[in-house]
Parts: C-alpha cells; structure tokens; sequence
C-alpha cells in the first residue's frame, strides 16, 4: 500500500523520510496491517505531511517498512509529539509488533539508504560523483535521442519533457542501479 496526500516539493530541501521498520509477530498480521493503515492515514492529514508508504514483509518473518514524508524536520517533529500520534500507539494492542529500527533521510540520503540499515548516508561527494555517472548517460542518451525530436518545440515544452524523462529515469532506473553497483565504494568508511 502506498499513499498519502502528499504535496510535491523539490528535492533537497529539507525534506525528511522516516523509514520505520517493525516487526509482528505471527499470526498478529491482519490487526498490524489495519493498525498500520490508521496511523500513516492519520499522520497524513499533518501539516507538512508529503505522503507515506507501507510495505508488507518479503518473506515470512521478515519486517514490515513505514515510511513518512514530511516537508522538514519541524513538520516531522510535531508529528512525532502529538497527541494523534500518542493516541495510536496507545491503544496498539492486539497486533503484537515491536520497532526494530528507525532512520531519518533527508535530499540524496533516500537513494544510497538500504532499508533496515542503520549505517549513515555517504559522504556528500561520494553521492555528488554518484549522482554524476548516472545523469551523464541519461543527459547523452535525452540529447541525442530527444533533442532532434523537441528541437522544433518551445524551450519550456521541451525543457518540461526533458526534466520528465530524466526524473523518471533518475529515480527508477539510474539511482537505483549506480548506487548498488557503487555499494562497496559509497559505504566504505561509514
């Protein structure tokens, strides 16, 4: 499940990812999953809430994943003091879960973290040069293929669509792939 009424901001900006991992203990599943929606649903009607996602286990055992967007760190802050909050966490009986680990990303953090990990984000140089290898082949690959097609387009259209293909291809093909080949190199250290 993923959701959220989020808002769209730019990226690096102060923005906060809380990723959550818990564990439920067998047979508690159904009430954890019911508890779980509730809370991210209530999280989400905060001021400065950008959405949020859930995520069943991969295997048996396994932890479920949270995850909050919130515009910054004070939007994350009064979240995590409230009362609403407070009042769920209350009344959590019946679903047997216990968190197993907690971290805060902020800008690039969110594309080199390794979900239930809790070692610290790279260096911001080594995610500079990261975020270099993989906008490269995308820039070529949207220029020479791209550029030929648009030329005849006004400069906003086609900056729109070229700002479009390249976000898409950032976040769900290049990112994803440089920071796992990178892996050793960018954690190194850390």
């Amino acid at each position: 499940m993923a959701g959220g009424r989020g808002e769209t901001v730019p990226a690096d900006n102060g923005e906060v990812t809380l990723l959550i991992a818990r564990r439920v203990e067998p047979g508690f599943d159904a009430s954890f999953e019911t508890w779980a929606a509730g809370i991210l649903e209530a999280a989400s009607a905060f001021p400065g809430h950008l959405g949020y996602g859930f995520f069943r286990p991969v295997a048996e055992g396994a932890p479920w994943f949270l995850v909050h967007r919130f515009r910054d760190e004070e939007s994350l802050r009064r979240w995590q003091e409230s009362p609403e909050r407070a009042a769920w966490f209350a009344n959590c009986a019946g679903h047997h879960h216990s968190e197993i680990a907690r971290r805060e990303l902020t800008g690039m953090e969110t594309w080199f973290a390794k979900p239930g990990s809790s070692r610290p984000a790279p260096p911001r140089w080594k995610m500079a040069v990261s975020s270099g290898l993989a906008i490269f082949p995308i820039s070529l690959l949207g220029n020479g293929l791209l550029g030929p097609l648009l030329a005849d387009l006004p400069l906003v259209v086609r900056t729109a669509a070229t700002a479009a293909l390249f976000s898409v291809l950032m976040t769900y093909v290049a990112m994803p792939q440089v920071s796992r080949l990178l892996r050793r190199w960018l954690t190194r250290g850390s």
